[in-house]
């Protein structure tokens, strides 16, 4: 099933982490996100201080997904290491009762999502982000997701906030069934991640 527990963890790793899609994590899978992440924040332009910042966060993210998840200390992470990990951080917790990298990492990559800078993610930049990572044949699929995504108070609002996210993440991490909104936090999932 594309929203179970397990798929959306092997959509992590695959999707989000795994930047040479090698099916495992490693320290340069996160120097890459870094680089992609100032590059992303500045629409192309880079910023070495930004990048400075973005790359501590990273290795930040890798050190600790390393010291939770390698369990054989072999400097790599497989995606069954880091679904124990995720099992064992994430699962019935809150956003604040995450590690504190992972913290930064979901409130860096709200920042991206975030294209305009409004502090709220509309549509747009929903679909955006979906389309970038996934292939998705069908607007009406990636508008159907981000409408069940929303809350009352977010149709409200016009997007998601930075703390509506972050409890997104964290639910979408944290909660093993596939109910709930936050199963559709980064667009329709392919099934079998």
């Amino acid at each position: 099933m594309a929203y179970s527990w397990d798929n959306r963890c092997n959509f992590v790793v695959k999707y989000l982490y795994d930047t040479d899609s090698n099916g495992i994590l490693e320290q340069n899978d996160f120097e890459c996100m870094a680089l992609k992440m100032t590059i992303l924040e500045g629409k192309g332009l880079f910023n070495s201080n930004r990048h400075q910042e973005n790359l501590h966060v990273m290795l930040s993210l890798w050190d600790e997904i390393a010291q939770i998840a390698d369990f054989n200390k072999d400097g790599v992470v497989t995606t069954e290491e880091f679904k124990d990990a995720v099992q064992k951080c994430c699962i019935g917790k809150s956003y604040a009762e995450f590690p504190q990298a992972m913290k930064m990492f979901i409130d860096n990559h709200f920042k991206i999502v975030d294209l305009n800078g409004d502090g709220l993610i509309g549509v747009e930049e929903y679909r955006y982000n979906s389309i970038t990572r996934i292939p998705i044949a069908n607007i009406d699929t990636i508008d159907q997701a981000y409408q069940n995504l929303l809350n009352d108070d977010d149709k409200r609002r016009g997007g998601l906030t930075l703390s509506r996210y972050q409890e997104l993440y964290a639910a979408f991490l944290g909660d093993p069934t596939d109910k709930g909104p936050a199963v559709h936090l980064f667009g329709p999932l392919p099934e079998n991640c």
